[in-house]
């Protein structure tokens, strides 16, 4: 996908929410293993890569995800890390998302320069339940970051993040249920106290997507199809807006770039039902949102 930029592939297996890992999942299909780690080829210097015209393929103020199929922090990556982080320093006019179990890692793995933190770096943490919530969100509020978030996915159960919430540090919260080759139940009321909790603090929250087994009001709905679920999660109308993330970007000379000039996301009709568009960096074609979805959705509202 566009927006996603996985510089090396394959993990090892951390806590109760690899389990079930997508990434592992998807390896198996192919034929691969997702314990296999290795530095990719083509797409390692994605973020500098250039269009025919001499222009970057990634625009200024869109948003990389990092690592969505393996850990930015994982020890096997060290050699490599360096040039990664070099390319994020280069490039202060796009924000990368990381997101990692190994909260313990992230200060050892930091570059030299990193200082109070990178204005285009957002540094968020994998809580699938509350005792990894309360492991890692203790690492992360001691790390210095210019943007923190937390992700719980998948949602393993109820979690309470109001004492880290009050605290003011956490920009955004972001939930889900399991997928793939995973089918451990999110139940709604999980995600409800969750979004409350947020709208309580003012701080975003996004229900990006149910899982394939959601439990709401007692009733058991599996849904193996990604998009909808995600679909499914934007209904659920649980989502906060939140108070605004503020961005400082800054091209090649150290310039700040105005707001008027940085990439915005485009969308098409039906991106305005799904669960990811809060976060989304825009439609990418991708046709998840197909017809034979809706058309499941329309037969449960039946």
């Amino acid at each position: 996908m566009h927006d996603i930029w996985n510089p090396w592939h394959g993990c090892r297996k951390y806590s109760e929410g690899c389990q079930n890992c997508y990434m592992y999942y998807l390896d198996a299909m192919r034929g691969k293993h997702g314990s296999d780690i290795y530095k990719v080829k083509t797409k390692f210097n994605y973020p500098i890569q250039k269009e025919r015209d001499g222009s970057f393929k990634i625009k200024s103020g869109e948003m990389l995800r990092v690592c969505m199929m393996s850990d930015f922090f994982l020890k096997e990556a060290d050699p490599w890390r360096q040039e990664a982080w070099d390319m994020i320093s280069w490039r202060r006019d796009v924000i990368f998302f990381l997101l990692t179990k190994r909260a313990d890692r992230i200060m050892e793995c930091l570059p030299d320069d990193w200082e109070d933190g990178y204005e285009n770096v957002f540094l968020n943490v994998a809580c699938e339940n509350q005792k990894r919530a309360e492991e890692r969100l203790k690492i992360l509020r001691e790390i210095p970051a210019k943007h923190k978030g937390v992700m719980v996915t998948p949602m393993l159960g109820e979690v309470d993040l109001s004492s880290f919430l009050k605290e003011g540090w956490i920009e955004q919260v972001v939930c889900g249920g399991e997928n793939y080759g995973g089918e451990r139940e999110c139940r709604f009321e999980w995600v409800q106290f969750l979004s409350k909790q947020c709208q309580e603090a003012d701080v975003r929250f996004v229900f990006i997507e149910t899982g394939t087994r959601f439990v709401k009001e007692g009733k058991v709905y599996r849904m193996p199809n990604k998009g909808l679920q995600a679909i499914m999660a934007h209904r659920a109308n649980v989502n906060v807006e939140g108070k605004p993330i503020v961005w400082r970007l800054f091209d090649s000379l150290g310039l700040e770039i105005p707001k008027s000039d940085l990439y915005v996301p485009s969308f098409r009709e039906h991106c305005f039902s799904c669960g990811n568009r809060m976060i989304c960096n825009g439609c990418s074609n991708c046709r998840v949102c197909t017809s034979s979805v809706r058309a499941q959705v329309e037969k449960m509202k039946g």
